[in-house]
């Protein structure tokens, strides 16, 4: 066991966690004169990191997930979704959202696809729920950060959201409240062509650069407000803000995540220098949640696809689940890291 251990936490530590990455640029900043114990030095020393990190991890990870998403084109997942039922249903389509886009922006054209096809709106919901919020690129980039445990049950519960929220908009029937222009457009069947696995590979890649070029500037962004709150925000205002000592930081977090625009590439460097400066797990996955579920760029986008009330019901359930989700984390975190 002992042995299992050591080589799971060399896993996390060195592959994942990256920390040889964070020496050599200790010492490479060092060597060429710049004091990282200082704001400015310790600044310039988190965006380095991080930014080479994540973008590593990103691109691993999406030519990993492309690869396998080749296997799941529209037409079979459609099919995959179309054998199930019930609760089931709403199970698998969260499943599947775990093998797709990492963002909600992203996700809506393959919502609207499932739902012009004559998938229930309920299953395409906890689909639509999914997965920007627990994609296997989270998954490990969170175990990365937060330790293995923190990850599974970050995902675990995502899932829990995504299926709660489309079986409760599927029992209250809001298929009419879908707009009409979906509903009716109807699908063709196309059989996906067998790929070699040459042609996966080369999806695989398109798909890891397209994704890159669009999600790079985030990540830009995202280390950088990490840097300024890692180095330059006192530690008593984040823990004021954000700590257990106020009760609503959770809600608190949420709202603040909402208008915000990111994937969680992007968003990852802030959560981590929110959480070493003092704020509690479960406040920081919060705002996580909320900034990849719910922001303002995709609801917009969703409008276009749902009609007021549904879109209301949508935000509502997810804004809950996240604010749960954030309370207990916070009340678990005790007992997880």
């Amino acid at each position: 066991m002992q042995i299992l251990k050591g080589i799971w936490d060399f896993i996390q530590y060195q592959i994942l966690g990256m920390r040889w990455l964070d020496e050599l640029i200790g010492s490479a900043l060092s060597g060429l004169g710049l004091d990282t114990s200082t704001r400015l030095g310790g600044s310039i020393e988190f965006f380095a990191y991080d930014v080479i990190k994540i973008t590593i991890l990103l691109c691993l990870l999406i030519f990993l997930i492309s690869y396998i998403q080749s296997y799941f084109p529209p037409e079979r997942s459609k099919k995959i979704l179309g054998r199930f039922h019930g609760i089931g249903a709403n199970s698998v389509a969260a499943l599947l959202g775990t093998v797709t886009p990492f963002c909600s922006c992203s996700s809506i054209p393959l919502f609207i696809g499932f739902t012009s096809a004559g998938l229930p709106v309920g299953v395409t919901f906890s689909f639509l729920i999914s997965s920007p919020m627990v994609d296997l690129g989270s998954l490990l980039l969170l175990m990365s950060i937060f330790g293995t445990k923190v990850a599974v049950i970050y995902v675990i519960v995502g899932l829990i959201i995504a299926v709660i929220g489309g079986t409760i908009i599927e029992k209250l029937h809001m298929e009419k409240h879908v707009e009409s222009f979906i509903m009716t457009a109807g699908s063709v069947d196309i059989e996906s062509p067998d790929l070699t696995m040459k042609d996966r590979l080369a999806y695989a890649k398109d798909q890891m650069l397209s994704t890159f070029k669009k999600v790079f500037p985030y990540i830009l962004i995202g280390v950088g407000i990490g840097a300024v709150i890692h180095n330059w925000i006192p530690e008593e205002w984040v823990i004021a803000a954000l700590g257990s000592k106020n009760p609503f930081g959770v809600v608190l977090a949420t709202l603040f995540g909402v208008p915000m625009y990111a994937d969680i590439f992007g968003v990852i460097p802030i959560a981590e220098a929110l959480l070493s400066k003092g704020a509690d797990l479960g406040t920081v996955l919060s705002f996580m949640m909320a900034v990849t579920t719910l922001s303002i760029p995709s609801m917009v986008m969703l409008r276009k696809a749902v009609k007021p009330k549904l879109l209301a019901l949508f935000i509502a359930i997810c804004t809950i689940g996240i604010i749960i989700v954030g309370y207990f984390f916070n009340a678990i975190q005790g007992f997880i890291i």
